[in-house]
């Protein structure tokens, strides 16, 4: 917090809360005595005079499928949570020390009940269900990440004393929707809700309500006839209670952030929308994120916005806290104290590790390590006695019958990113029984493949719109290497190709992507392999490629 405003954010009795748009006026002139060096996918900016770095980002910092993003700053650097939905391992944290690079730190659970839509069994799966907009805080030395979880209808608490783990487990009686953790002093509270937002005060086990606990409701927005309030994120800041929520407009299809205030839990929250603004090429808002203070005093919020097929990506919002003379003094303060969202496509912060080689959110694999890449993930929970990874190839082992790639146990995957990805593989068919499918996968809900299958004993090279096959050419063995492109942002496309004579072919024609609230994330590449005839058959992946 800024040394001007040391103490009063706990004198404020009243809130006025503006909207402020992108100030194309932003004073550089701290700019032009510095020193400008290239960082990553920022700038940094070194004062002569105090020798501060400062990084500057643009937005979206991550082109990536990180939706409900919720950060906190602790032990040296920001941590970041995100929705992982049905894939496994799950409750991914990033970690960064800028707020613009940002790198795998942890995932907090391999599995969570092991249900047969977990495991994509007897036909049952989680698409567009699983593990929502988690809380990630830190209080007296240990680590908390809870969310609801919308297959089981069960809250999830997970604790550490560090964020790589081990992590233990337990249930929170009651499910929480869109919850946010308050630790303040030695009583826990849950905010939660959609339309309405409650407030409920756990046992002090964390294992449930507390009997005669606080629980009361905090924010109605039940009448909005498009999006009410939910993506809670509740603070405790100079001694005031801050809630930060989204809703729609009203009137048409637009997020906007709201930001209401109290001095005790009991009182009535006061306040409203605070950053209705939209980047150029994106006209539906900001959505819910966290906001989080660096050890330099400065204010950012973490929030996301849709974008298209490739996901709901996260952006970062300068937050200014601000004070001014009261028009009327009905509270019985001198000043009030208001928040700003400041929505900039470039902000700044403060580099805390410069020169940092941050790991990558995805990348190639020769499938030489022992140990599955972090930038994997299976949909959904993986039966791992079918699958060999390692010694320099991926092996998928069918063990049941599957009518299509949604069906299909042990998919790998890793996401895509803006504003092109091209991944190619190499496959080897050669343990394919008749009826089998493996391939390179575009996938999400609106998915299609290339690849290879077996019939009659002769291989052809394939590519499918979802289940329909749309062309298949006869090659010569079970060997093949093929190519996937998706192209995001004004086409939200993908091609395929196969190599044949050293060259790359063209095969199936270019298919549309879209998000859609069926699987409810961005589009991935996915490793696959799956039987419609006889179960048993086995495809090896080598050498994938992307950029």
């Amino acid at each position: 917090m800024p040394d001007k405003l040391t103490g009063t954010l706990a004198q404020a009795g009243v809130i006025d809360l503006a909207l402020l748009l992108y100030d194309n006026e932003r004073n550089s002139s701290n700019l032009s005595e510095a020193k400008e060096l290239v960082f990553g996918a920022g700038v940094i900016f070194m004062s002569e005079t105090t020798k501060q770095q400062t990084v500057l980002g643009t937005n979206p910092i991550i082109g990536m499928d990180f939706p409900d993003p919720d950060v906190i700053f602790a032990d040296g650097c920001f941590y970041m949570v995100s929705t992982t939905m049905h894939f496994f391992p799950g409750g991914e944290i990033l970690r960064s020390y800028d707020l613009v690079h940002w790198e795998h730190a942890a995932y907090i659970y391999d599995e969570l009940e092991g249900t047969k839509g977990q495991k994509l069994e007897d036909g049952e799966n989680i698409y567009g269900k699983g593990m929502w907009a988690a809380c990630i805080r830190q209080h007296k030395g240990q680590f908390y990440v809870a969310f609801s979880c919308n297959d089981t209808n069960k809250t999830y608490l997970f604790r550490s004393e560090k964020i790589e783990g081990p992590w233990t487990r337990s249930i929170v009686e009651g499910w929480y929707y869109d919850l946010s953790m308050l630790f303040d002093e030695d009583r826990v509270y849950m905010v939660h809700g959609h339309k309405e937002i409650f407030i409920t005060e756990l046992a002090p086990d964390l294992s449930g309500p507390k009997e005669g606990g606080l629980h009361r409701l905090l924010l109605s927005d039940k009448d909005n006839p498009v999006l009410g309030l939910e993506g809670s994120h509740i603070y405790k800041i100079n001694g005031e209670y801050w809630l930060f929520n989204i809703h729609s407009l009203a009137t048409e299809w637009r997020r906007v952030e709201t930001a209401y205030h109290a001095r005790k839990l009991e009182d009535e929250f006061v306040g409203g929308d605070v950053l209705n603004f939209a980047l150029d090429d994106r006209p539906d808002g900001f959505a819910q994120g966290g906001v989080v203070e660096g050890p330099d005093g400065s204010w950012h919020a973490v929030l996301f916005r849709d974008n298209g097929a490739v996901g709901r990506i996260p952006v970062v919002v300068d937050v200014k806290w601000e004070t001014e003379e009261t028009v009327a003094a009905e509270a019985g303060a001198a000043k009030s104290t208001r928040v700003v969202f400041t929505a900039a496509k470039e902000f700044e912060t403060t580099d805390f590790r410069p020169g940092y080689e941050y790991a990558p959110l995805y990348g190639s694999d020769d499938f030489t390590s022992p140990e599955i890449k972090n930038f994997w993930q299976f949909n959904h929970q993986p039966d791992l006695n079918l699958v060999k990874y390692g010694e320099g190839s991926f092996k998928i082992t069918t063990g049941r019958i599957s009518k299509d790639l949604e069906n299909a146990k042990n998919t790998l995957t890793q996401r895509m990113h803006l504003p092109m990805s091209t991944g190619e593989v190499s496959i080897d068919g050669t343990e394919l029984h008749d009826g089998d499918i493996a391939g390179l996968a575009a996938f999400q809900g609106q998915y299609c493949f290339v690849g290879i299958t077996k019939e009659d004993g002769k291989y052809y090279a394939v590519m499918a719109e979802r289940t329909e096959i749309k062309e298949k050419t006869e090659i010569e063995g079970p060997l093949l290497r093929v190519k996937l492109q998706a192209e995001f942002g004004e086409k939200d496309q993908a091609k395929c190709f196969w190599r044949r004579n050293g060259e790359w072919e063209s095969i199936g024609p270019v298919h549309p992507l879209q998000f859609k609230l069926d699987h409810f994330t961005g589009c991935r590449f996915g490793l696959f392999c799956y039987s419609t005839k006889t179960c048993g058959g086995t495809a090896e992946f080598t050498d994938f490629v992307c950029d």
